[in-house]
């Protein structure tokens, strides 16, 4: 499906690519840049990459209260991003609805991002394990808060950061640039996959891995159905899952790390 169209003029090109440097610069290409610092001092240390962690969700002050408001602060400067590319988008007649980010198809929207997450959850946690035992991932821990009244949320509120952050940026604001540009849909979507995989370089080359593949399924799907909310949903369902998960299930199954 081709990208909805708005009643204004989108920027121009030189300022699209000033626009794309810029948010990209203060969100996940900084990440993807911190990722692939944090690799290499992964791969120079001593131990192997297995014998390392590479924590997702920790605790960020020592007094509960204070814990809980250093967190809440953390997830809302995350989501800064997000707001920056709406706020860009609508000085060019662009509303979220453009990439589909709006409450219009609940159910439609809902049933897409749960087949997503079931199918894409469960071979990304496939991948992971097997990643880790063949020695290129590290051991990704994705929680170590406190068993307080407030982890699960924090955990929930985490998953659907990410969620929001990434499918936002990446798969809706970043496509629809790149589209105004002139690319070809395809390697837009691989050139997003690749920025998606980069900043999980930290984890090891199985979390490049199994993020690239991730973002080319969603480009592909995005592209065909024109909103980022199944992918918002997925991606949410899939890291509620993993944290929440963790946090019950560790020490107490073999198989998880």
């Amino acid at each position: 499906m081709a990208l909805r169209e708005t009643s204004l003029r989108p920027p121009p090109p030189w300022l699209i690519r000033w626009e794309i440097l810029a948010v990209f610069a203060v969100s996940l290409g900084a990440s993807a840049l911190n990722a692939i610092l944090h690799l290499i001092g992964s791969l120079l240390a001593p131990q192997p990459l297995a014998g390392q962690q590479a924590l997702l969700v920790g605790s960020l002050a020592v007094n509960n209260w204070l814990d809980l408001t250093l967190q809440i602060a953390s997830i809302a400067e995350t989501l800064a991003p997000v707001f920056l590319v709406l706020y860009l988008m609508a000085r060019s007649g662009e509303p979220p609805s453009v990439i589909g980010l709006d409450g219009t198809e609940p159910v439609r929207d809902g049933v897409r991002g749960s087949v997503l997450a079931a199918v894409i959850g469960g071979a990304g946690l496939g991948l992971y394990l097997v990643a880790f035992h063949l020695g290129v991932s590290l051991n990704v821990v994705p929680e170590s808060l406190p068993n307080v009244w407030w982890r699960d949320p924090i955990l929930l509120l985490n998953a659907i950061q990410n969620g929001l952050l990434e499918e936002t940026l990446v798969i809706g604001y970043l496509l629809l640039r790149l589209d105004q540009l002139g690319w070809r849909p395809g390697t837009a979507i691989v050139v997003a996959a690749l920025l998606r995989g980069s900043y999980h370089l930290y984890q090891g080359l199985g979390g490049f891995t199994g993020n690239f593949v991730m973002g080319l399924i969603f480009g592909v799907l995005y592209r065909r159905w024109g909103r980022i909310m199944p992918m918002v949903i997925a991606h949410s369902l899939i890291d509620a899952v993993t944290f929440i998960g963790y946090a019950y299930l560790h020490g107490k199954v073999s198989w998880l790390p």
